[in-house]
């Protein structure tokens, strides 16, 4: 096989010509009808209104590529950890795979592929420890830059390098696990900074381009388009509204900006789905903003605030829609109102469905959860609930969020097990609605579709009593339960209906 030339060929397409000639007899002649101009590459005038077409795409790109390129910059992290080395709590080495396991952890939970694993690596002297690299851009002139949390974080060296080639020491002015956004800062003035656009405004099939230095290669740049908005159920931080595009983001790429055909920054480029180590085209950016948010405190104070209600909530599935008696599936149901919290003193109750906040409709879970994080403690949100088939109107005064790793607004545990269904408690509210006997079980909260749990006809609602033939009362037996026997090809449940209770088998799909 010959290998492709490394430069761009035209060559003349196929198409129809007519020959013109003339033909005389007998004083009688033929007009022909004339051939297409061609120009001297062979092409007609519709192919090279195409060809032009091209071209000024990719002078759009080559114009955006300077606009943004001086202020892409590239990042070296080290972390000294002695003489032992743990991967999984270290800046992922760039060049050999886009996440580190830590993350990994969070897509796979505790099944990850063998073959996205980390590498092994070396353990290093005590002089020296494990090198990572990364991406980040400008964002002020005095040296502020943003980039991702798993860049920087927990580091003990960040070197930064310029698009001039100048190398700085950085130091960490702040970072956010729960959003994977960190600020960190140059010593410098009078540097090229980055526009800020508005992530709200980004529309599915829009041209973007990812900068970055994947595997080291500072100033490279790859386009594409925009894939989805309102990614939430990535598994890969806390708080998430990702922006999904197929433009390559390979590693190395992580913090670096996905920016529009303006040259406005949209999104911090952060994961990346892969089975082989490098793009498929499925990439995922923080949107900008979002990461604005986290900047501004970060900044002001040095750390990130959040507020929160003190909720369990999860979407409002057709069939929770049809239990609760409702006619759609707008809002978030409130499956727990924890006690001494902001929502148990607004009078928020269990089986309330919040469908509006400050005015806006509440479509997502995950949009309701990332709205109330971002208040300032002490805001009065107003909330509209339907309660037992009645609207009514909730102020709600947001406390300053627990340092105890609960989030905002906490989500009802989701269908992220290999069986596709999630549960939760039992409460007595619960019960008494679906008419089961108190602490006999947990109910099914969500079932994913396409998954052994939907293939065995499990729905939201029904109770689950067993699983391989063990009692479950709480989300950790369930847990435990289903994890017992990992090389088990199939998982026995007990579960119960308003007919009875039946035993299931699921069985992993194909």
């Amino acid at each position: 096989m010959n290998p492709r030339p490394a430069y761009p060929t035209i060559s003349a397409l196929p198409g129809r010509v007519i020959v013109a000639t003339l033909l005389l007899l007998g004083g009688l002649g033929y007009a022909a009808r004339a051939t297409p101009p061609h120009n001297n590459l062979g092409t007609t005038p519709s192919e090279e209104k195409a060809i032009k077409n091209l071209e000024q795409s990719g002078h759009a790109f080559a114009s955006i590529a300077r606009k943004i390129s001086p202020a892409v910059v590239s990042l070296k992290v080290e972390k000294k950890v002695g003489n032992e080395m743990s991967s999984g709590n270290l800046p992922n080495d760039d060049q050999s795979n886009p996440l580190n396991d830590e993350l990994l952890k969070r897509f796979f939970g505790d099944r990850v592929p063998d073959q996205l694993r980390q590498r092994p690596t070396p353990a290093p002297t005590p002089k020296h420890g494990q090198v990572g690299q990364g991406s980040g851009f400008i964002v002020s002139q005095d040296g502020y830059i943003l980039t991702n949390h798993h860049v920087v974080g927990d580091t003990s060296k960040v070197m930064v390098k310029l698009a001039d080639g100048r190398e700085m020491l950085a130091k960490v002015v702040g970072s956010d696990p729960q959003s994977d956004v960190a600020v960190i800062k140059i010593d410098a003035t009078n540097l090229p900074t980055i526009t800020l656009g508005d992530s709200n405004q980004t529309e599915v099939g829009e041209w973007v381009l990812a900068s970055g230095a994947p595997y080291g290669l500072t100033q490279t740049l790859t386009a594409g388009i925009v894939s989805a908005v309102g990614r939430n159920s990535v598994g890969i931080t806390d708080y998430e509204n990702f922006i999904q595009t197929d433009a390559a983001i390979n590693p190395g790429n992580s913090g670096g900006p996905l920016v529009n055909l303006r040259g406005e920054v949209i999104g911090i480029n952060t994961a990346i789905f892969s089975r082989n180590g490098g793009s498929v085209g499925l990439g995922f950016a923080i949107p900008i903003d979002m990461a604005k948010q986290v900047y501004d405190q970060i900044v002001q104070n040095g750390s990130v605030v959040r507020a929160y209600l003190g909720v369990r909530i999860q979407p409002l599935t057709p069939d929770l829609a049809d239990q609760f008696k409702l006619k759609d599936t707008h809002g978030v149901l409130v499956g727990e109102v924890q006690k001494g919290t902001p929502g148990e003193k607004a009078g928020l109750k269990q089986g309330d469905v919040i469908v509006d906040l400050d005015g806006k409709k509440i479509e997502e879970a995950a949009s309701f959860r990332n709205a109330i994080s971002m208040k300032a403690p002490g805001t009065t949100v107003n909330l509209t609930v339907v309660r037992d088939g009645h609207s009514v109107a909730i102020p709600a005064k947001l406390e300053k969020l627990p340092t105890s790793g609960t989030t905002a607004a906490t989500e009802a545990p989701k269908a992220s097990n290999s069986w596709g269904l999630s549960v939760q408690p039992l409460t007595p509210e619960l019960a008494k609605k679906f008419g089961y006997a108190p602490d006999s079980g947990l109910v099914i909260s969500e079932v994913a579709p396409n998954s052994p749990a939907s293939e065995a006809g499990l729905e939201p609602g029904m109770l689950i009593q067993q699983v391989n033939r063990r009692s479950v009362r709480t989300a950790d037996e369930f847990d435990q339960a289903i994890h017992q026997d990992q090389d088990s090809k199939s998982l026995l449940l007990l579960v119960m209906t308003d007919k009875g209770s039946r035993f299931v088998v699921l069985k992993p799909t194909t």
